[in-house]
Formats: C-alpha cells, structure tokens, sequence
C-alpha cells in the first residue's frame, strides 16, 4: 500500500507527480530544486544558496512523513556542473553524520528544471 506525501512546507510539484511516496516503510522523495515554497519563487544567488534550499525542501518532507535525514539510505544529487561538487558537498554533508551517511551518487547533466544548478532526491526508511 501507499501512501502519498505532501506539505506545503516544500514546493508544490511542477508536473504529474507528489513530493513523496511512504510505500512499505520507505520513503521516496522526488527531486527537489531551490524552490522557497512562501513564496514559489525560484532561488538564483548561486549553487550554494540553491543547495541550502533544495536540503530544506527535503527536511520539510521528510518531517512531513514522520521521518528525519537520519532515515535517508540514499541520495541521488544531480549538478549543471561538476566543478560544484566541493560547494554542494559541504552544505549537503552538514546534514549528515558522515559515520552513518546515507549510500549516494552525484552526476553532472545536460540541464535541470528550470535551468537549476542542483536537485536531490533521496530515499527513507522508517
């Protein structure tokens, strides 16, 4: 059985999809960009700005589903570019102890929604 996630704490998602679903104990959060959902204006001050909103868009629904970044076991970071890794790095890993960090993979694309530098998606267990 599933079970659909959504909060208005996180932005309202751009197609046919929701911002989780909570199927069978795990948690499966879709790709979130730096959306500040008070507002829904796209953050532009740069790719660390962007990284900053797109970890609190994912708090926001992993609270909604009961859930903490503590119950995250994989992460999927998409960049525009690869020369940002060390600044996405660095804020996404102050989420995390690196001790018991989620498994992960960061890709460069060709272009993101919106034409966003990052998106991160990941995936809870309760």
């Amino acid at each position: 059985m599933k079970k659909i996630i959504n909060t208005d704490k996180a932005p309202a998602p751009l197609g046919p999809y929701n911002q989780a679903v909570l199927a069978n104990g795990s948690l499966y959060i879709s790709g979130q960009i730096a959306i500040d959902p008070e507002t829904g204006t796209l953050l532009t001050g740069g790719v660390e700005e962007e990284a900053k909103q797109v970890m609190k868009n994912l708090s926001a629904v992993l609270e909604a589903a009961g859930m903490s970044f503590e119950n995250v076991v994989k992460s999927s970071i998409f960049l525009n570019d690869m020369n940002d890794f060390a600044k996405i790095n660095s804020i996404y890993g102050s989420y995390f102890d690196e001790v018991t960090a989620p498994a992960r993979e960061t890709v460069e694309v060709a272009c993101l929604p919106k034409n966003v530098n990052v998106e991160i998606s990941m995936i809870a267990v309760g």
